[in-house]
């Protein structure tokens, strides 16, 4: 079967975490499994994941210390799984930008509901050849190269528009200015020239961002710029 997403899973206990893992893979999920919250960052670096599902109590960095880490330079979802049914809990996970909520004992049918709708309203949708994103209200047509923001056309020159299109096709994770210049330009960054962060300035002012938020898109302190899925 072909995989339909692919999940971390953070959860300390092993036996509820094979369950998981065994239920999600059968109904066509790609699933890794951590015990601690440590590694969890070193893993999303690595590799690729569509969604995280975070056991709030883990050894080493508890769910909530996690989650803050990983919303400094992704955006993905973050469905946080806890034995506590406390208010206090779901409501600070919740503000610290995990997506969903679900107490123990987890329900299989609720798990994998919660799951693709937490996808769903990742918002992404790709045409099946790939030459169209749309994210809320901004629509990129790659091989028209037009870009339409609430029904208003944006005018790109081609050197803002493959910009763009690089960091929306990496929508929720942290482009590094490495790959950016070797992408884009095919050589090393060489750690002085500034020109894609004048391109992220430019394009923050055609598409409205806020000046002092930057919630579209974003530059990360010494990693990158960061596209933001459900900002549009």
């Amino acid at each position: 079967m072909s995989s339909y997403a692919n999940v971390l899973l953070v959860e300390d206990d092993v036996a509820l975490a094979q369950w998981v893992k065994d239920f999600l893979q059968n109904e066509g999920f790609a699933v890794t499994h951590l015990v601690d919250g440590l590694a969890v960052q070193d893993t999303l670096d690595d590799a690729n994941f569509d969604i995280i599902l975070l056991d709030l109590m883990l050894p080493g960095l508890n769910g909530i210390d996690v989650c803050k880490r990983v919303r400094e330079s992704s955006q993905i979802p973050i469905i946080m799984l806890t034995a506590r049914a406390d208010e206090i809990d779901e409501i600070i996970g919740l503000e610290v930008g995990a997506n969903d909520y679900i107490t123990k004992p987890v329900k299989p049918r609720v798990l994998l509901a919660r799951i693709k709708s937490a996808l769903r309203n990742v918002t992404i949708v790709e045409s099946s050849d790939r030459n169209a994103l749309t994210f809320g209200g901004l629509e990129i047509n790659k091989a028209s190269k037009r870009v339409v923001l609430n029904g208003k056309s944006i005018d790109l020159t081609t050197g803002l528009f493959d910009f763009l299109c690089l960091l929306a096709e990496n929508a929720g994770t942290v482009v590094s200015r490495e790959q950016v210049f070797q992408e884009l330009k095919s050589r090393e960054y060489d750690g002085l020239d500034r020109r894609f962060d004048v391109m992220v300035s430019n394009l923050r002012k055609l598409f409205g961002d806020n000046i002092e938020d930057n919630e579209r898109i974003k530059t990360v302190w010494g990693k990158g710029y960061l596209f933001v899925p459900d900002a549009w």
